[in-house]
């Protein structure tokens, strides 16, 4: 049986199957098996790890424990709770027009990061007229549909993931933004840094960079230091914003002050640095990589909820969830009917009844004719059972979100 325990009541014995640590994007260190030393334990401590997971079965009990099972029960409630109201940002153009924009400023988008960053490498002036009009189209796309550039961030590679995490960021942050009804100045600078916020990784050594396996604490060190970067390199660069300097420099701290560069606390991180450390984590833990399987997007959310307070800025969580919808686009969902479906379009009166995409009956094992379903419409008696993992399945959702 796994269990979750606070760290504190983590021993020597205990069989550790989850350190809960992803809202750590960059530590690779995924240990399993038997807690042997207090060294080991103290270094958990250090980390910032609040509570970790542990199989009873293969190593010792802790009576200050609930069960895994329990936990997903109490986060679903949370999420469920979250969800309550309404997204808040309403489509202006059907999905399948807007598709074909959002695909041109998607390709953009990382060829222009992708250049940005070889210069800055390098050396060469940059030039950040360019980067500047892409944010604005990135914006203006998501105000005419956002469900298009969510469905193309969800159609996503592990080795292209550093150049397709950045454009993520930006879409989730214009979202974010929109929900929150910033000033188009505001908004502008953080889409702007949300797309630039790894610029520091220029500096990162290739041998740190791509490594395949775990980071040393050494290597870990190294990594960390690009949050630094960036923030160096865009007050350096001539057309950029302080609030663009912000939201990349902090991208990677947390409320408790356990994160970096500054390892700064609650109010210390300003409003833009915790929302981009939620978005940045949520697509961080729900991407394939080399070193980590992503979660699906509702496991994703819970994980968020799981993480807040402590981490993560509790009240921003939740408004980052209403605005992405309790199935976000790209969610697997199993309807009552038996059909699996991919959500596609989110509901902007009613989070539980977006537009899905069918294309398998669990009932009968097999897959049925692709055929786009809104759950809202007068007539359609189909509801959302549950999110459900497409591995379970071997669905792979990329395929329906195009």
């Amino acid at each position: 049986m796994i269990k979750r325990i606070p760290v504190s009541a983590l021993k020597v014995g205990m069989y550790i199957t989850d350190l809960n640590n992803d809202w750590i994007p960059h530590n690779t260190q995924r240990r399993r098996g038997v807690i042997k030393r207090d060294e080991t334990i103290e270094k958990i401590r250090k980390m910032g790890v609040q509570f970790v997971y542990i199989d009873v079965q293969k190593g010792k009990d802790s009576q200050d424990s609930e069960t895994a099972t329990e936990v997903d029960s109490r986060n679903e409630a949370a999420l469920q709770k979250a969800g309550e109201q309404k997204p808040g940002i309403k489509p202006r153009v059907p999905l399948s027009e807007e598709m074909v924009h959002a695909l041109g400023v998607h390709t953009e988008a990382q060829g222009l990061v992708d250049s940005f960053m070889k210069n800055a490498k390098l050396g060469t002036p940059v030039d950040v007229a360019p980067i500047h009009k892409l944010a604005g189209e990135l914006q203006n796309s998501v105000t005419r549909n956002a469900n298009a550039l969510g469905c193309l961030g969800r159609i996503r590679e592990k080795d292209n993931y550093l150049l397709e995490h950045s454009v993520n960021l930006s879409v989730l942050m214009t979202i974010f933004g929109q929900y929150r009804k910033l000033s188009a100045d505001v908004m502008h600078q953080i889409v702007m840094g949300a797309l630039l916020h790894d610029l520091g990784k220029v500096l990162t050594p290739d041998e740190v960079l791509h490594k395949p396996g775990r980071l040393s604490p050494q290597e870990f060190e190294i990594m960390k230091l690009h949050a630094r970067h960036s923030r160096d390199i865009l007050s350096a660069t001539e057309g950029i914003g302080q609030l663009t300097v912000i939201t990349a420099a902090q991208h990677h701290e947390r409320m408790d002050g356990s994160g970096y560069p500054e390892g700064l606390k609650g109010d210390e991180i300003s409003v833009y640095g915790r929302m981009v450390a939620i978005a940045d984590v949520y697509d961080a833990i729900t991407a394939d990589r080399v070193y980590h399987k992503g979660m699906t997007p509702s496991q994703g959310l819970k994980k968020l909820l799981e993480w807040s307070g402590s981490h993560l800025d509790p009240t921003l969580v939740k408004q980052f969830i209403r605005c992405l919808g309790l199935y976000p686009v790209g969610s697997l969902v199993l309807l009552d009917s038996g059909r699996l479906g991919v959500v596609v379009e989110i509901n902007e009166q009613d989070q539980r009844l977006p537009v899905v995409r069918v294309m398998y009956h669990t009932k009968f094992r097999m897959p049925i004719t692709v055929t786009t379903i809104d759950l809202s419409k007068a007539g359609n008696q189909d509801r959302i059972l549950r999110a459900v993992d497409p591995e379970q399945y071997k669905i792979d959702v990329r395929k329906f979100l195009s």
